[in-house]
């Protein structure tokens, strides 16, 4: 019999940040993932507090920057790996309105600290930007593929991770905690993504899945070392690769690639760029959006120690730790959630 304070169900973004919660409060815990979500896969790994298709701060960008990248290099000293890599990024301007209103938008006092006041001169002949660009301030990528990895490495060598899938009809829940095949919890936390969809104990929320294609490609006369946003965003990798990004398809909710998506994503690229590029790779995954554009944060109407930590979108590197904080401050010291995230918005 194994007797832990939690059990987390997946090991994306929400379910890393919430053990790491754990883990700096000496809560002990077992994680359960089968590998079967891809959300994390396509998020392209992107922090950045401006949301640069409307030049409006991202929702608490200064508590989330924070918080996440304090747990980020905590992770790269722990572990001895390279997880965060600082890249400033640019956004194309299309227009002199467009020029106008970032002016505007760098005046704002949330904003200020965020976006240069000055319009960069693109010199890079292979870049269509004849009006320039404007840079964002404390951006950068964090790899997920090897925070991942690595952590779920670090799990299996403290037998703490479970490589199975969840069978929601083997748990067993009581006032005082919930049992699951051999293991008994105090409190369990769902952090499964699209796979919420057959949660019995919260598939009926609003959580709407979308599926993300990114492309790699491999184009040696580009040198860039800053992410490019424009109908897509260009995420250099170094070895004169890139990732292309992305797509949102709210139909096909397979997790295989698909000729459209690539067309997409080559149709804006090549608007974008003029150089010689070869497609290396292509990936798809599941996002767990919500039509708020707000996390699931809370716990089951019925059931006060089953929680659930969902819904990250596309922004999930940064948001990962601070909803994950607000999840155990809830459930540990009994702190109210923001009401933003808080399941509770949906009954």
């Amino acid at each position: 019999m194994m007797e832990v304070d939690y059990i987390v169900v997946g090991l994306g973004l929400a379910g890393i940040s919430f053990c790491e919660q754990l883990r700096a409060n000496d809560k002990s815990f077992v994680v359960f993932d089968d590998n079967s979500q891809q959300s994390s896969v396509v998020a392209g790994g992107l922090y950045n507090p401006v949301v640069l298709k409307r030049f409006t701060a991202v929702w608490k960008c200064e508590e989330q920057l924070e918080l996440a990248l304090t747990l980020y290099s905590n992770l790269e000293s722990e572990f001895g790996v390279k997880l965060d890599y600082k890249l400033p990024v640019y956004r194309k301007f299309a227009s002199l309105e467009e020029q106008n209103d970032w002016f505007t938008a760098s005046d704002k006092p949330v904003l200020s600290k965020y976006l240069s006041t000055k319009i960069h001169k693109n010199d890079n002949k292979y870049i269509n930007a004849n009006y320039g660009l404007g840079e964002v301030y404390d951006t950068g990528r964090i790899d997920v593929k090897t925070l991942i990895d690595t952590y779920k490495k670090y799990l299996i060598e403290q037998n703490s991770f479970i490589e199975a899938g969840f069978n929601y009809n083997a748990l067993g829940i009581a006032s005082e905690g919930v049992n699951y095949e051999n293991i008994t919890a105090k409190q369990i936390v769902f952090s499964e993504g699209f796979g919420i969809k057959q949660n019995p104990y919260f598939k009926d929320l609003p959580l709407q899945p979308a599926k993300g294609e990114l492309l790699i490609i491999h184009a040696p006369e580009l040198k860039i070392d800053f992410v490019l946003k424009a109908g897509v965003f260009l995420i250099p990798l170094g070895s004169d690769l890139y990732i292309v990004g992305a797509t949102y398809e709210w139909k096909d909710l397979t997790n295989e690639v698909s000729v459209a998506g690539r067309e997409n994503l080559l149709e804006k690229l090549v608007k974008l760029i003029s150089c010689p590029f070869e497609v290396v790779n292509q990936v798809a995954g599941i996002r767990p959006t919500v039509k708020d554009r707000r996390p699931l944060v809370g716990s089951h109407t019925d059931y006060k120690n089953v929680y659930l930590l969902n819904g990250l979108g596309t922004r999930g590197v940064m948001i990962g730790p601070y909803v994950a904080s607000q999840l155990f401050n809830h459930i540990e010291h009994n702190k109210p959630l923001d009401k933003e995230i808080d399941i509770e918005r949906f009954n």
